[in-house]
């Protein structure tokens, strides 16, 4: 038998889920914006930090060749997922979670915009790692 309060709990919970049409624009605009923001960090981070004569000169220049490889790398991670947050946009999947197939909470969302999975999943998600 469900009682009431658990029907209120369920049906808030759905509604915190729900996203509006303004909830998605501003979702698309921070996603947007952040497309914007890596990919003019990725050009950064190709274009040659210094001249070949001051890199041998510069006994740091491994490490900090390193940093900027790696920076790259996670860059590219966040672009791809900010752009298949978009496509989910685009398509109509946005905001529902990859495994359980229930919606994302807005607050999450809110949090991180390019988000595949509810906590709840994204937790079992780290725990596999």
């Amino acid at each position: 038998m469900v009682n009431q309060q658990q029907t209120i709990d369920d049906r808030s919970a759905t509604d915190s889920a729900r996203l509006s049409s303004e909830d998605l624009a501003a979702l698309r605009a921070n996603l947007h914006e952040q497309f914007l923001f890596r990919r003019e960090q990725l050009q950064q981070l190709s274009a040659p930090a210094m001249t070949r004569a001051d890199a041998l000169l510069d006994r740091q220049s491994a490490a900090r060749t390193e940093v900027r490889v790696k920076l790259a790398a996670s860059a590219r991670m966040v672009l791809a997922d900010v752009e298949a947050a978009l496509r989910r946009m685009d398509l109509g999947g946005y905001g529902s979670c990859h495994l359980c197939r229930r919606p994302i909470d807005r607050e999450r969302l809110t949090i991180v915009p390019q988000a595949r999975y509810c906590a709840r999943c994204q937790q079992v998600q780290g725990a596999d790692r």
